[in-house]
């Protein structure tokens, strides 16, 4: 480790080259933070492309830092932000998610809090399963919770832990809704609607949304809440470096809309005329699908944060306009 990272105050950020994790690494060098240790698996695919453009120390594999973090061989850190997880909701391998999302995220929540470490990490609105239970991020419905898909569950685990251990008093866990924007085009079928459909209707004129199998929604009318991405890192910056304050908090806009709301918005910004076909739901997610979610913030706003959220209109038009535009296809 260089000098310079163990004089200054040094910003861990692992699942660095990720979707939101290159936005928020984007968003601290916007501010000026440079002496950032990102940690990431970057494999053979093309994650590695979404690093350019960006500043900082040094990047290391996940184990590879924690075995350092634990031998003493990481010191200064400042905070930690913890956003690498295998994120695919399809993931069957529980195994695999047991110690890639649970086992491996409380490890380095216990390094941290040793350590006296700002610990920011990763949960999910998938925690909250068919939404039954309504989307409340207060402790005394957490518990509550059961998740579809053993991802969700998964991320639920450590929810679980670190609320059973009062860790929650001094760490903070993000629930990300429907997260869309800049960089995810390295995460195949888990990427956005609005990243898939972009080529689809460039090259067929059209967009494909899935059938509702659930009588109270029409087709497209299945809600969501969608975040636009410079949202997601704009929160997780702010308890990472502005915030002391403890907790598990939805990091959503508090707004459901349609998914035939977010393909007219990707039309509109498109200058295309709106065509929407549906199609059946995949086998795969019949029984596991979320019709409806939608962040309750007050939670959130109570802890000082307070900034607005993007509505899919401003943020799709962002997206299409400064990225999509000049990217893909």
């Amino acid at each position: 480790m260089s000098q310079k990272m163990k004089k200054n105050n040094l910003i861990v950020l692992t699942g660095a080259a990720g979707f939101i994790g290159r936005n928020v690494v984007e968003l601290l060098n916007q501010r000026g933070l440079e002496n950032l240790l990102l940690v990431d698996f970057l494999g053979t695919d093309e994650k590695w492309k979404n690093l350019r453009g960006l500043r900082y120390e040094d990047i290391l594999q996940p184990q590879t830092f924690l075995e350092r973090a634990q031998a003493g061989r990481v010191s200064g850190v400042r905070s930690v932000i913890h956003l690498g997880a295998c994120s695919a909701t399809t993931e069957r391998n529980a195994d695999y998610l047991l110690e890639n999302n649970y086992r491996y995220t409380r490890t380095l929540a216990e390094w941290c809090l040793d350590k006296d470490i700002r610990f920011v990490y990763a949960s999910s609105a998938a925690t909250y399963g068919d939404g039954s239970q309504g989307y409340s991020d207060d402790d005394t419905r957490t518990v509550k919770l059961i998740p579809l898909n053993m991802y969700g569950y998964s991320k639920h685990m450590f929810d679980l832990w670190a609320l059973r251990h009062q860790h929650l008093k001094k760490i903070v866990g993000l629930k990300y809704f429907n997260v869309y924007g800049p960089y995810e085009d390295h995460k195949g079928d888990m990427r956005s609607l609005v990243n898939k459909a972009y080529l689809q209707i460039k090259t067929r004129g059209y967009i494909e949304l899935f059938k509702s199998e659930n009588p109270d929604y029409k087709d497209g009318e299945q809600k969501r809440d969608f975040v636009y991405v410079r949202d997601a890192a704009r929160v997780t910056v702010h308890f990472a470096l502005d915030s002391q304050v403890g907790g598990l908090f939805n990091c959503g806009a508090a707004q459901a809309r349609t998914w035939i709301d977010l393909a007219k918005a990707l039309f509109s910004a498109m200058g295309k005329k709106t065509d929407i076909r549906f199609i059946d739901l995949p086998e795969i997610l019949r029984g596991k699908y979320q019709y409806f979610t939608q962040a309750d913030a007050a939670k959130l706003k109570k802890a000082g944060y307070t900034a607005p959220f993007a509505s899919i209109e401003e943020g799709v038009r962002d997206y299409v306009e400064n990225y999509l535009s000049k990217t893909a296809g």
